[in-house]
């Protein structure tokens, strides 16, 4: 009984532990590889697919069934933001980060659009890259310094832009919408404003509808693109 025991003890101790399952979509040999050890050497994350172009990560992605995809933009053949349009409708559990050299405010708003929850440069060091990873799968929207810059910058011009009926945003979803942009969390926002997270929902809500769309990133892509 007691080596069954033993035996089971060893067993387990052998079994990695489930961590973060991350796939990653990519044209460039070596950043490629540099993305996959990166992620399969760190305790928490597991590299479960490495594809080369979108047009494989199409096929690949559905059945892998990652938490994350790291998705290039720039890639011959299908694009990354035309890789992840198609793919959310399919995947609706799995988060993309596009990870490019790409820091223009129109690659971000078609990024977003598109269905991505996080837009990363590629010379984001590796911890912050896997912190950024975390915090995508906790419901957080990362950015890289520049991006959220960029996006802030586009807040501060937005009124005059705003579509039709989004002028009727009160001064509290706009600040809602601000901390949305800059990647909160909504109990992170809840705390910031010193209201309750249903409020926050309640607000948000509100702004989907001023603003005529149906997501955080769609919310912070709409006003990114109309003051690019």
């Amino acid at each position: 009984m007691k080596a069954d025991e033993n035996k089971t003890k060893s067993l387990r101790a052998k079994v990695k532990p489930a961590g973060i399952t991350v796939s990653i979509v990519e044209d460039d040999a070596s950043v490629r590889s540099l993305l996959s050890e990166w992620v399969r050497s760190t305790d928490g994350f597991e590299c479960i697919g490495v594809h080369e172009n979108a047009e494989v990560a199409l096929v690949a992605l559905p059945q892998e069934k990652p938490a994350v995809v790291l998705m290039d933009i720039n890639m011959p053949g299908i694009s990354g933001i035309e890789c992840v349009r198609r793919l959310k409708p399919q995947m609706l559990d799995t988060q993309f980060m596009m990870l490019t050299v790409y820091e223009d405010p129109d690659h971000i708003f078609k990024a977003l659009s598109s269905g991505a929850s996080g837009y990363l440069l590629k010379r984001t060091p590796k911890t912050e890259l896997l912190a950024a990873v975390k915090d995508l799968c906790a419901g957080g929207s990362p950015m890289s310094s520049n991006i959220a810059r960029k996006i802030v910058q586009s807040f501060q011009r937005f009124n005059s832009d705003l579509p039709s009926g989004a002028g009727n945003l009160s001064p509290r979803e706009r600040e809602v919408l601000e901390l949305l942009a800059r990647g909160h969390l909504y109990k992170e926002i809840a705390g910031l404003l010193e209201i309750s997270v249903p409020t926050v929902n309640t607000h948000i809500h509100r702004i989907y509808e001023k603003l005529h769309v149906r997501s955080r990133s769609q919310a912070v892509a709409r006003f990114t693109h109309l003051s690019s």
